[in-house]
């Protein structure tokens, strides 16, 4: 046996000598040493030969081995243009023989319905899939992955991605990627194992998500999201550790999917441990604020249960009324000390003021048209005086309630080898101040609108505002020319001049025969109370010219006054507005008084007073609870003896209350039935406001809303003229609806289906009302 093992371990060792010496017959004649005198590049069909000379390591001149070739084809395969690159010799030429890939001649995606085509193909392009492009199988095989990945994120755990490539002349490909998206899966039940202290129902409500409910079109809460159940269990772990739970912890959360892919379950599994009362609070470190001041910010008690947000709240507002001193780089840290025994906490607030902080320079950057002290005027934080957060944050809103700027954002940094200076940097990007606008309107109170308007609202630079507007409709036609100097003095003061002409055929308005003629000229004052409330006052001078037509109230109160007015009217006014915003508003409030008197002297005697609040009340992240109210009084004095009619205040319409015709409720002419108005108002508004549920762009500029209305005028001066006089609530009117707002690119759309609750005969009601062109 050893003989044989020896004699075929010798054979071996011959097999491997012979094989070794025809290996080095035959090697390519690549593989000797040479000088390269050329290159030349065989098989391109699409790429340009100076391409490829880009990406070679070797150039005329250099010498190439084998220990070269392997790089040369690494770096040519490195480029993603080839699917074939072999180096061959031909004397001292050094030839490259290449096979292109394909050129992507097509790409066509169907199937796709959740995902749009448009935002599909955006995608590919990014990743490298674009028509044009050569042509990666890897790629595609990402792409797919990706693909699926997205539409499981929207909760298809059923998709299918088929990709196909055909081949098409010239090297090219088309690439078809066909999408079977399948039925969403839908969260069947969500399990919580471990829970003692709270129900599961209680603990199911910190949820977003949730199997489905009557709602679930609307919220999507049955849709299963990684990010939205990673946000549900955190709400959750704020739930505990705000009763005192300092030992809660989530050991796991399981999630499955039944076999067809249609149903997914929820386990999530939690050890509660026991409450923990808090037994004594404590404030350590150097407070550069008396204790006196900062106990008070501690929304904290001996005895109550530990929560963690109300530790966190009373450590920010520590922080801020040290940074609203001057310590802007305040730091307060709150160190708890269990005890495990007694189950009871100690809340220490270590508060590090550091050293107060200076305002160095106000710096603006950006306003290449607003000039400076446009932007510094409405400035809260002073250059040299201590650095207050509050200011800076009321600085940035006063600026941007301007309505000159896009944007606007305000960083303080430090002022280098200082410790105790900060720089405040303003950016501002502009946008257009000026506004030329011409359009058309629909209104079912008024008809086909036309305007016309040039507005210039930062003329020159100054932040004064400038404007002309022409209006003109069936029953209106306006003319007007205004200005405004918001800054009229260094304090603030306001002040502004207008200018106006208005014929208005009643008639058409409000189906009453008259029409006046109405020109005005006058000057306004506001002064600054507040950052959100003003007080204004001004004076005008009115000329009106009536006509009375069949209206036998009208013919009546032209033979006991005339029909050509010479009036003069002081006017005062106080607004207050904390809106968060103007379009759309979810929080805060609108509130304005009015009131106007005609001067003894005027051709009438008269006086209004109107009183108008809207309130905004966030119910959650999508839903806002919204209370308005409008009570306005009108009634003359001297020798006018009443209001004059044409001054009457209107209810009804889709601006007042919806379901009956604009202007048409309270008291009506005994002969002709139209109605006259009246000189004491009531309406009001209750509505629940939500973004509708489609996403997107829509989401900002389109909003539903659910509302009650009420609300009529009353004359209350007596009167055979008319079909009733004196006050009653049970005039009210009342009507309940859904409205639809939006925001269109051509214009603001409303829209309203209302049901009058307590029509009564002879009502002029209309269910469904809208108007295009308005404000709101």
């Amino acid at each position: 046996m050893r003989a044989i093992a020896q004699i075929f371990r010798s054979g071996a060792r011959q097999l491997v000598v012979l094989s070794a010496v025809l290996v080095s017959m035959h090697q390519p004649a690549a593989a000797a040493v040479f000088e390269v005198s050329d290159i030349r590049v065989e098989g391109l069909q699409r790429i340009a030969p100076g391409t490829v000379f880009n990406y070679l390591p070797v150039q005329v001149g250099d010498t190439v081995g084998e220990d070269v070739t392997g790089g040369i084809i690494r770096a040519l395969y490195k480029t993603g243009f080839f699917d074939d690159v072999r180096v061959e010799r031909d004397g001292s030429v050094l030839v490259l023989w290449v096979r292109e890939r394909p050129a992507i001649a097509e790409i066509k995606i169907t199937g796709n319905k959740d995902i749009e085509t448009e935002a599909l193909s955006n995608a590919l392009a990014d990743i490298g899939l674009k028509e044009g492009r050569v042509f990666n199988r890897s790629v595609l095989d990402r792409i797919e992955q990706e693909l699926e990945r997205q539409y499981f994120a929207r909760g298809k755990y059923g998709v299918l991605i088929q990709s196909t490539v055909s081949p098409l002349e010239r090297n090219r490909v088309a690439v078809n990627i066909e999408v079977i998206e399948g039925l969403t899966a839908r969260i069947k039940q969500i399990n919580l194992i471990g829970n003692q202290a709270f129900t599961t129902k209680e603990l199911s409500k910190q949820f977003k998500l949730g199997p489905t409910s009557w709602n679930s079109f609307y919220s999507k809460n049955d849709q299963y999201s990684k990010q939205k159940l990673a946000g549900d269990l955190e709400t959750l772990r704020s739930f505990y550790l705000d009763r005192g739970y300092i030992k809660f912890d989530i050991k796991s959360t399981q999630v499955s999917i039944s076999a067809d892919r249609k149903e997914i379950y929820i386990t999530v599994v939690i050890e509660e441990g026991a409450p923990f009362t808090i037994s004594d609070i404590r404030l350590a470190g150097e407070p550069s604020v008396p204790a006196a001041q900062l106990f008070p910010l501690i929304q904290l008690k001996r005895g109550d249960f530990f929560s963690r947000k109300a530790t966190t709240e009373s450590a920010e507002r520590i922080s801020n009324l040290l940074g609203d001193e001057g310590y802007a780089f305040a730091n307060v840290n709150t160190v708890p000390e269990i005890d495990e025994a007694a189950k009871e906490v100690a809340v220490t607030f270590f508060v590090d003021s550091g050293k107060r902080v200076y305002v160095r320079r106000v710096n603006m950057k950006g306003n290449t048209r607003t000039r400076d002290e446009v932007l510094r005027r409405e400035m809260r934080q002073l250059e040299t005086a201590w650095f207050s957060a509050e200011l800076v944050r009321k600085s940035r809103e006063r600026l941007q309630r301007l309505g000159y700027f896009d944007d606007v954002s305000i960083e303080t940094p430090a002022v280098p080898g200082s410790a105790d200076q900060v720089d405040v940097d303003v950016s501002v990007k502009e946008k257009p101040a000026g506004n030329l606008a011409a359009g058309i309107g629909f209104s079912q109170s008024q008809g086909i609108i036309l305007n016309a308007s040039v507005t210039q609202n930062n003329f020159l630079g100054t932040g004064k505002r400038v404007s002309m507007a022409l209006n003109t409709s069936a029953a209106t036609r306006l003319y007007q020319l205004g200005y405004l100097n918001p800054y009229y003095t260094v304090d603030g003061i306001s002040r502004g001049f207008n200018l106006s002409y208005r014929e208005t055929d009643f008639d058409e308005l409000i189906g009453a025969d008259y029409s006046a003629n109405v020109g005005v000229a006058g000057m306004n004052f506001g002064l600054p109370i507040s950052d959100t409330s003003r007080a204004g006052f001004g004076f005008r001078y009115q000329y009106t010219d009536f006509t009375a037509g069949y209206s036998e109230i009208a013919q009546e109160f032209v033979e006991q006054n005339g029909n050509t007015f010479n009036d003069f009217f002081l006017s005062a006014n106080y607004t207050s507005d904390t809106r968060d915003t103007a379009i759309f508003p979810t929080r805060g409030g609108l509130r304005t008084v009015f009131a106007e008197v005609a001067v003894p002297g005027s051709d009438l005697q008269y006086y209004k007073i109107n009183y108008q609040e809207q309130r905004y009340i966030p119910l959650t992240s999508r839903f806002v609870f919204s209370l308005s109210g409008d009570v306005a009084y009108g009634d003359g004095y001297g020798d006018t003896e009443s209001l004059p009619f044409f001054e009457n205040f209107y209810a009804g319409g889709p601006r007042s209350v919806r379901g009956w015709i604009a202007n048409s409720l309270g008291p009506r002419e005994t002969l002709t039935d139209d109605p006259v108005g009246g000189n004491l108002k009531l309406v009001g508004s209750v509505e629940l406001f939500a973004p509708a549920p489609v996403g997107g762009e829509f989401e900002k500029s389109l909003r539903l809303g659910a509302f009650f209305d009420f609300g009529t005028v009353w004359m209350m001066d007596d009167s055979d003229l008319l079909t009733s006089t004196g006050f009653d609530l049970g005039d009210l009117r009342y009507s309940t609806g859904l409205s639809v707002t939006w925001l269109s690119p051509v214009g603001a759309l409303s829209f309203s289906f209302a049901y009058p609750l307590n029509e009564e005969e002879g009502d002029d009601t209309q269910v469904f009302q809208f108007g295009f062109g308005q404000t709101f």
